[in-house]
C-alpha cells in the first residue's frame, strides 16, 4: 500500500508537469508564433516563440525519429524502474519522475509537430530558448546528480566506518 501511494502521487506530479508544459507551449504558439516578443521580467527573461528540431541548443537538428526512439526507450526504462518498486530512495524516485515528465512533454511535441516548441528566453545572457519540459529535465538532472554525490559520500563514510569499526 505504501508503494501505491507513492506511485499515485508521483504519477499525478508527472501528469501535472506535462499538462503545464503543454498549456504553456500552446499559449506561446497562439500568442507568439507571429514573431512577437513578450517581456516577462525586463532585462532578465522574455517569451519568444521558437521551433527546435534538434536537442539542446539545436544540436543534431533534423534527427526527429532518432530523438523519438531514444526518448521513448529512455522514458519506458525510467518508468519501469520507478514503478516496479526497484527505486528505493524517494529522492532518486522523485528526481527521475521530474526528468520523465520533461522527457514526455518534449516527446509529445516531437511526435505531433516534428519539433519542440520553445519560448523562454533569458535576456541577461546569450543562452538557448527553452520550455517547461526542458526546465523539468534540467531540475531533475541536477537533483539526480546531487543525490548521486550525496549517496557516494554516504557510502564512502560507511565504508570507512566499517574499516575502522
Amino acid at each position: 500500500m505504501k508503494h501505491t501511494k507513492k506511485h499515485i502521487s508521483c504519477a499525478i506530479m508527472i501528469v501535472l508537469i506535462i499538462i503545464f508544459d503543454q498549456i504553456t507551449k500552446h499559449l506561446a504558439s497562439s500568442v507568439l508564433k507571429d514573431g512577437s516578443i513578450a517581456k516577462f521580467i525586463p532585462e532578465l527573461v522574455q517569451f519568444r516563440y521558437a521551433e527546435n528540431t534538434g536537442m539542446a541548443f539545436s544540436m543534431l537538428s533534423g534527427a526527429r525519429w532518432i530523438f523519438i526512439a531514444v526518448t521513448v526507450a529512455a522514458c519506458v526504462l525510467v518508468a519501469y524502474y520507478m514503478f516496479s518498486n526497484r527505486c528505493k530512495s524517494l529522492w532518486l524516485y522523485w528526481s527521475l519522475g521530474v526528468i520523465l515528465s520533461g522527457g514526455i512533454g518534449n516527446l509529445i511535441d516531437r511526435v505531433r509537430f516534428g519539433y519542440v516548441v520553445d519560448f523562454i528566453e533569458p535576456t541577461f545572457v546569450n543562452f538557448a530558448v527553452f520550455n517547461i519540459a526542458d526546465c523539468a529535465v534540467t531540475c531533475g538532472a541536477v537533483s539526480l546528480i546531487a543525490y548521486l554525490v550525496f549517496d557516494m559520500i554516504r557510502d564512502s563514510k560507511q565504508s570507512k566506518e566499517k574499516k575502522n569499526g
